[in-house]
């Protein structure tokens, strides 16, 4: 083995050569960086499985970078240039825009797996751009557009790596070089899947159909997606194509929320002794906090995270309060979650539109205004390569013991939302927040209600997830309290766009 510059530790290092094994068979091989013609022919599929703080992230953005280094093409899926015989490619891939913001954020330039299974059809015109500026063709005579239109757009391209980014910079809008979007019709070689753990068997079937060689990065102590009995993708690969990464990477200074995690991993632990250890780490370390209360102030950009949906309705009617929001709209700077797409089968072509926007079952977003038409709602899609949207919606604010919601925002069809003030913890995987806060009483409620998941207490893994999405702090709120904020909601802290109105669904 070629060791990379980063030290790996024993596991990782035998996890790298495990896949450099399988790269081979795909036509690239890292030691000589040489690409070759496949192989092998198979599909392959290999996992790489740890908890957090085991170096998994660590490894793939070696991998990725030893690639790209071979000459392996990158392939984000806002577009893709010409084929050529000889072309290798690899796309990183995570189930959520937040999950791909969260590698992107650390260097590793990840997209969504909708953006791979759908690919944009750009205007022939301004595809001369796109070719010209991934260095497949000469500078081109656009009508309308300037040299320093051009330049600005070259300028942009050579510092981010997007074509949508770079047209942006010239002053065009999406509406005018995407045409649509289309199923991808012809595979690719190489997938990396982060947080894996979210995948359900149909995502990962089509991810098969498009990936002879596939290597998942997940977690095992995660929640398994509902409707799949605990059990998780790569439960099912065999523990030869399954490799375990220890926890023995910690951060520069030992993470007290990290050893939360894995001190939940005790087979006799109660839920009174762990919050125990949440008390003495708080003493030790101001990066945990035993809250008496919930910020409402935090709730406007990092969910609180609960386990029973009576709590999150709860919660967010006493955040709307507490901001004096009006019954019967919204107020912008309120967060949603998006809650799937409401369109009959006959307008696929408009759902595509909205899922390629990142506008997909999950997804976090922050509330803007209305938009110009009625229905419409102008929309910031957290972690989205291209945030702002503007959509027909069907935004959902549910209330306390009844059953129907009031309706904020009524487009006969369209993305639907529902407030996003507090999530539950199945909902927040996949993503990550500065600050987290975990409402401790749901999770004590869990521990009372005796359940368990593929043999673990479903506290455990209640808890294990929660605290894992705190970047830098966590708060453990232990009282059923809120804290009023000192400021209005805003919207100041979302970049504005270059061209507000990315999508305008008839």
């Amino acid at each position: 083995m070629t060791v990379p510059a980063l030290q790996f530790s024993e596991d990782q290092a035998e996890a790298w050569d495990r896949v450099a094994d399988v790269l081979r068979g795909a036509g690239v091989d890292l030691d000589d960086s040489l690409l070759t013609a496949e192989a092998s022919g198979k599909s392959q599929v290999l996992a790489v499985v740890g908890k957090a703080g085991s170096g998994k992230t660590m490894l793939l953005a070696s991998m990725v970078k030893a690639l790209t280094e071979a000459g392996v093409d990158i392939v984000s899926g806002d577009y893709e240039g010409k084929k050529r015989k000889d072309r290798r490619t690899l796309a990183i891939l995570a189930p959520t825009n937040k999950a791909a913001s969260v590698l992107r954020n650390r260097g590793v330039p990840a997209t969504t797996i909708h953006r791979i299974l759908y690919t944009p059809v750009y205007d022939p015109e301004y595809e001369k751009i796109a070719e010209w500026l991934a260095g497949n063709g000469d500078r081109p005579e656009i009508e309308g557009l300037t040299e320093l239109a051009l330049d600005r757009a070259k300028a942009f391209y050579e510092t981010v790596k997007s074509i949508p980014g770079a047209l942006a910079a010239a002053g065009l809008r999406g509406s005018d070089f995407i045409r649509g979007w289309k199923r991808r019709e012809d595979p690719l070689d190489i997938g990396f899947v982060d947080e894996s753990s979210m995948l359900d068997e149909r995502q990962f079937d089509d991810l098969r159909e498009i990936f002879p060689t596939l290597v998942l990065f997940g977690d095992p102590a995660q929640l398994a997606p509902v409707g799949q009995s605990g059990e998780m993708v790569f439960d099912r690969l065999g523990e030869e194509r399954k490799l375990t990464l220890h926890r023995i990477h910690r951060q520069e200074t030992d993470s007290p929320i990290l050893d939360l995690a894995h001190a939940l991993a005790e087979p006799g632990l109660s839920f009174e002794e762990f919050e125990r250890m949440v008390e003495n780490a708080a003493r030790r370390d101001d990066r945990v906090v035993v809250a008496q209360r919930v910020e409402a102030a935090m709730m406007a950009r990092s969910p609180v995270l609960v386990w029973r949906n009576a709590t999150r309705i709860r919660l967010i009617q006493a955040f709307r309060a507490a901001y004096a929001a009006p019954a019967d709209e919204l107020l912008p700077g309120e967060p949603l979650i998006c809650d799937g797409i409401e369109l009959p089968l006959k307008h696929r072509k408009k759902r595509i539109d909205l899922e390629a926007r990142g506008l997909i079952k999950g997804a976090q977003v922050i509330y803007l205004g209305p938009g110009r038409k009625p229905g419409f709602a102008r929309l910031h899609v957290i972690g989205a390569e291209e945030p702002q949207v503007s959509a027909a919606s069907i935004i959902k604010i549910e209330l306390p013991g009844e059953e129907e919601p009031f309706i904020a925002s009524a487009a006969t069809m369209g993305a639907a939302f529902l407030h996003g003030a507090a999530v539950t913890i199945h909902k927040a995987q996949g993503s990550q927040w500065e600050n987290v806060q975990v409402f401790a009483p749901d999770l004590w409620a869990a521990a009372q209600a005796g359940r368990t998941e593929a043999g673990i207490a479903l506290w455990k893994r209640l808890a294990y997830v929660a605290i894992t999405r705190a970047e830098k702090r966590l708060f453990w709120v232990v009282r059923n309290r809120l804290a009023r904020p000192t400021e209005p909601l805003s919207t100041a802290d979302l970049q504005a766009p270059a061209a507000e109105l990315k999508l305008e669904a008839e």
